[in-house]
């Protein structure tokens, strides 16, 4: 223990954190898997209390002085200012990691990013500050990128590397557990308060409740990170498999083309991550249907996800992870040729499009991370998961949204089904080249 105690990228107030949360017990999959899904869950649940309020509320409250169809395209280009902070968030909390050591980097971005989703619930409408209303919005959805770049805690590769080789698959898709847990309850506060409350008193007060339950849910999970992380037992866990910081110059120079190819491996999960859950709310609410309607499919499509999600690790660990990846990228290219269409033909066209979605989300998105993760060194493999994440993020689901609602407002719904099948073609052609990821035998 004297040894683990005392590592160089620890500061005093690491090493305290480490005694106080001292155990007897040996580290076993569960206690990480626990952790992981906790973490991911709240950090997902901000960012779609954020995304739903993009549609619901910002257009009305921040963007009163344009059309509906214009408030929503601003307010999606909000949206992506975060994907653009994030790997500058990176870049810093890499240096703070190997500084002060992983339980300091993952307090400050924690409560960056929780206070940065609470301001937005003090939000003056552009009714009462004009211009600053809108330049604090984009500065709190600057702050929430930022932090996202450090929320990165190695627990999901950590979790890999010790699960039984023959269920490698199954507890890779385990972190991915976190998006439709997230979905779920963002889209449940919001049917609630939307029901419960007239559109006034939703738009002048309602709407603000989620971003205070979304900062509680941030200090709890925070809380139970830090009671794993911060242990010995996980200190000298993460040790023994390298799982340590390293500088980004070092990843790039070493293992550049795993992070280049890995960042394109998913985009065609990615890009289906926001045109089922982000875009078509905001379809269908600009075509004038009740927000809250949609947001019962929602919460039905992310059920619907959630359990395809577990089902990718139970196949990935038949057929392997990248041919996993691989077919559902397929199916998701023959998606892309009929399906946005069917958000035009009414109640059942929108069932059977997110229906369908998210299935096929769930299936390539519980696999997206694993299969790529797996072919960093075990030396770069912490900074290099994060980083491919950070990457993936910014190039296949940041501007997602506002990619998706401008080609479909400007040429029509098949566009966004040939945006679609681009991120499809991208996810084939990385796995095509690269024939190593995520086998069986990974």
């Amino acid at each position: 223990m004297v040894a683990t105690l005392s590592t160089t990228n620890s500061t005093q107030l690491e090493r305290d954190a480490r005694l106080i949360n001292a155990r007897d017990h040996e580290v076993r999959p569960s206690d990480i898997a626990v952790g992981v899904i906790i973490g991911r869950a709240s950090e997902f649940f901000d960012f779609f209390v954020y995304a739903i309020a993009s549609v619901i509320v910002f257009p009305a409250v921040i963007f009163p002085y344009v059309d509906a169809l214009t408030g929503t395209l601003y307010s999606f280009a909000v949206f992506a200012l975060a994907f653009i902070a994030r790997p500058f968030g990176a870049l810093l909390f890499i240096w703070l990691d190997r500084k002060h050591g992983r339980g300091v980097k993952l307090t400050i971005a924690m409560f960056l990013l929780g206070g940065s989703t609470a301001a937005m619930a003090f939000l003056p409408a552009y009714a009462q500050a004009g211009g600053v209303a809108v330049a604090l919005l984009a500065l709190f959805r600057l702050g929430q990128g930022f932090a996202q770049g450090g929320t990165w805690d190695g627990l999901p590769s950590l979790l890999s590397l010790n699960a039984p080789h023959e269920k490698r698959g199954f507890y890779a898709m385990i972190p991915q557990l976190g998006a439709p847990i997230g979905l779920f309850v963002a889209a449940a506060v919001f049917a609630f308060l939307l029901t419960a409350l007239s559109p006034a008193d939703f738009l002048d007060w309602g709407w603000r409740y989620p971003f205070f339950v979304a900062f509680v849910i941030n200090v709890v999970a925070l809380f139970a990170r830090l009671r794993l992380i911060s242990t010995p037992e996980f200190e000298r866990l993460y040790e023994s498999q390298e799982l340590q910081p390293t500088p980004v110059g070092e990843l790039f120079r070493e293992e550049g083309r795993t992070v280049i190819l890995g960042a394109f491996a998913p985009l065609a999960s990615f890009a289906l991550f926001h045109l089922v859950t982000v875009f078509p709310l905001s379809w269908v609410v600009l075509k004038g249907e009740p927000a809250e309607h949609f947001l019962v499919i929602e919460l039905v499509g992310a059920a619907v996800g959630l359990i395809a999600v577990v089902l990718s690790g139970y196949i990935a660990d038949r057929i392997g992870r990248r041919t996993l990846l691989g077919v559902s990228a397929a199916f998701i290219a023959a998606y892309s040729g009929f399906a946005p269409q069917l958000l035009g033909t009414g109640a059942t066209g929108e069932w059977v499009y997110m229906i369908l979605g998210f299935i096929l989300l769930g299936l390539s998105f519980g696999q997206s991370s694993g299969a790529v993760n797996s072919s960093f060194s075990a030396k770069r493999r912490y900074t290099g998961a994060g980083t491919t994440a950070t990457a993936s993020w910014f190039i296949g689901a940041g501007f997602a949204p506002l990619a998706a609602l401008f080609l479909a407002s400007s040429f029509g719904l098949l566009a966004v089904g040939a945006y679609l099948l681009s991120g499809a073609v991208c996810t084939l052609a990385a796995l095509g080249l690269n024939r190593e990821w995520g086998g069986k035998e990974a």
